[in-house]
């Protein structure tokens, strides 16, 4: 992955195949799990990854999130965590 990616609002996330995006009810949240491990997800971070399928765009998650939530203004902490989310390889772009 070259370092000169980044997230946009017209950006397509994906969840990486590396990984598997699940709700695990012992853990009450949503994680990821890879051969080596589990990623325990807040309540943002699933909320936002699950809606990661490469056929959304970040604008659409910001709406659909913002229309869930009854909220406004989440487009900057939404490119912020998915710029982390691409940086841990969580997602693929």
């Amino acid at each position: 992955m070259s370092a000169a990616v980044e997230v946009t609002s017209s950006t397509r996330p994906r969840v990486s195949p590396r990984f598997r995006l699940q709700w695990e009810e012992a853990q009450q949240s949503w994680v990821l799990l890879y051969p080596e491990g589990m990623v325990k997800l807040n309540g943002s971070a699933g909320e936002i990854l699950k809606r990661c399928d490469g056929r959304r765009s970040v604008a659409e998650l910001v709406a659909e999130l913002e229309a869930a939530f009854s909220t406004q203004g989440l487009e900057d902490d939404v490119i912020g965590f998915l710029d982390v989310a691409l940086h841990q390889h969580w997602i693929e772009v």
